[in-house]
């Protein structure tokens, strides 16, 4: 499998170079997304990629969206190779395991995420507040404890190397209205709690995960990445102790060496050591693993 940190696909109008996807324009209907390898912490782009990440989130992702796909309706049509108009079979190795084909939707403008666990900067908030997004809390949480009850808690959605708000839900109410909230608060909490059930099997806690909708005229659809290790926060289950930051399967690991560097989170960033590249690459693929019971480099791709 390719290490894939840009693609340059010439036959179709690229329509993004997000922080890790490249998006290109088919037809008006239709997109391809090229998942690479490409790393962002703290929504920079580090200088070297992560191998086969990309590969990963869109294989899980795939591997979620089929198991909700009767919950809601999602963007997929296709991923694979084989099957995408053949202007791209040209780029079959560079495209295998992580791109997909999708229907063009309407990206909702707040991002709906789902805490499990108070980490993060919710417990940020909490520490100063008592409160995470306009929910208060009881008194005496310690890092990293299990909520009574999981929380929606959406935020803004950021340009490109600025910084998405946390909001509480009336101002989510503003953004997108009454009836789109409570419809997208119910499917993400729905989907969360089902996702934390069946990976607390696999020995894998979901602490917290966002999602993404899109419209069309059909109605609502999930798109984007669907609760990877970009997106999520995986604890191993048999480590897990509150009161303290957790080991994870996440870029977590790389988020913490990055705050220990010294860096103060603006461009450029600092070179990652081969250490880090290496141990970040094989919580990817072990995240994978568990989930799917799948090798993603001996072939164990969930659409091969």
């Amino acid at each position: 499998m390719q290490i894939v940190t840009k693609t340059n696909i010439k036959e179709y109008p690229l329509l993004s170079r997000g922080k890790v996807r490249d998006i290109y324009e088919l037809d008006p209907d239709t997109l391809l997304i090229v998942t690479t390898d490409r790393m962002s912490a703290f929504d920079v782009v580090m200088a070297q990629p992560i191998p086969y990440k990309g590969a990963v989130l869109n294989q899980i992702t795939l591997f979620w969206m089929d198991m909700f796909k009767d919950v809601v309706e999602n963007h997929l049509i296709s991923a694979e190779v084989a099957d995408y108009p053949e202007k791209l079979h040209p780029y079959r190795e560079e495209l295998h395991a992580r791109s997909v084909l999708v229907k063009k939707a309407r990206p909702l403008a707040i991002e709906c995420i789902v805490r499990g666990y108070i980490t993060g900067s919710g417990w940020k908030d909490y520490q100063k507040t008592g409160q995470v997004c306009g929910y208060s809390l009881p008194e005496g949480l310690v890092k990293s404890q299990k909520l009574e009850e999981p929380l929606f808690t959406p935020s803004t959605k950021a340009e490109f190397g600025a910084h998405d708000e946390n909001i509480d839900l009336r101002r989510a109410e503003e953004i997108v209205g009454t009836q789109m909230l409570e419809q997208v608060r119910d499917l993400s909490l729905d989907i969360y709690q089902r996702a934390r059930e069946y990976a607390e099997k696999k020995g894998i806690i979901i602490a917290d995960t966002k999602f993404e909708f899109g419209q069309t005229d059909n109605g609502i659809m999930l798109i984007d990445e669907v609760l990877s290790p970009d997106s999520s926060r995986f604890w191993p289950a048999d480590e897990y102790q509150p009161g303290k930051d957790q080991p994870s399967f996440d870029k977590q690991y790389l988020r913490d060496w990055l705050e220990r560097s010294g860096w103060d989170k603006n461009p450029p960033p600092p070179d990652l050591p081969k250490e880090i590249i290496q141990e970040t690459t094989y919580k990817y693929l072990l995240a994978y693993k568990l989930l799917t019971g799948k090798d993603l480099l001996q072939g164990g791709s969930y659409a091969a």
